[in-house]
């Protein structure tokens, strides 16, 4: 679903250039459940701003579902996001003056779909998240954990192939966490590869996979041992 190889990327600073991404090679298959770690500077946000083609990498290979992704303009961008990825986003990034449906179906009217059916489709998935009762409500009347749900299912109203969570519990409590973790597990089961982005070691811990990213390198790869009980 997702193959990297030998992948670089760098950023002018002035005369200068920041080495952020030094050659990564990953490979996560469809319905996978990965979480990337790393402290600030390691390089997760760009290698998921590649992932999510919200950026371009300078050396390397990238392919996306069996396609290599290069010289995308903004447009091509645009449409396989729109096809494959869904995005959660720590900071919730829900427009303000829309109401949580409105939220939910503005991706599909990206892809074209007519009102009543995406209204439709919007009210279906804020059922699946338990907000049917909160639709038309805007951000700012909903709690951050209600929020992050207007957003998970925001991401799943166009049945993306890949989920794509950067820091999804970072604003929330360890309550809310847990319940957030719950529906990424759930979308998981149903098939969804996962693509998670965290600094919390517990929440790592409840992905399938941690890759563990320093200064721009992978250092480990490893399998999560469920087979431990508390």
């Amino acid at each position: 679903m997702i193959r990297i190889e030998n992948l670089h990327k760098s950023y002018p600073i002035g005369k200068d250039s920041l080495h952020v991404l030094k050659g990564l090679n990953l490979h996560i298959k469809e319905g996978e459940f990965v979480s990337i770690m790393g402290s600030s500077g390691s390089g997760k946000s760009t290698l998921l701003n590649i992932v999510g083609l919200l950026d371009t990498h300078d050396e390397g290979n990238y392919y996306l579902n069996g396609q290599k992704i290069e010289n995308l303009n903004e447009k091509k961008a645009a449409i396989l996001r729109n096809k494959f990825l869904g995005f959660i986003f720590q900071s919730f990034n829900l427009i303000t003056y829309k109401t949580a449906l409105e939220n939910v179906a503005l991706p599909l009217y990206y892809q074209g779909v007519g009102r009543t059916e995406r209204e439709k489709i919007a009210m279906e998935y804020l059922d699946k998240v338990g907000l049917k009762d909160w639709s038309h409500h805007l951000p700012n009347e909903l709690s951050g954990g209600q929020k992050q749900r207007v957003a998970i299912a925001r991401a799943l109203a166009t049945k993306p192939k890949v989920v794509l969570a950067d820091e999804p519990t970072g604003a929330l409590d360890s309550s809310t966490s847990h319940s957030v973790m719950e529906m990424l597990k759930e979308i998981n089961r149903e098939g969804m590869t996962v693509f998670v982005i965290t600094h919390e070691e517990d929440i790592a811990e409840q992905t399938d996979r941690i890759v563990r990213l320093k200064d721009g390198v992978i250092i480990s790869d490893e399998k999560v041992d469920k087979s431990v009980t508390a």
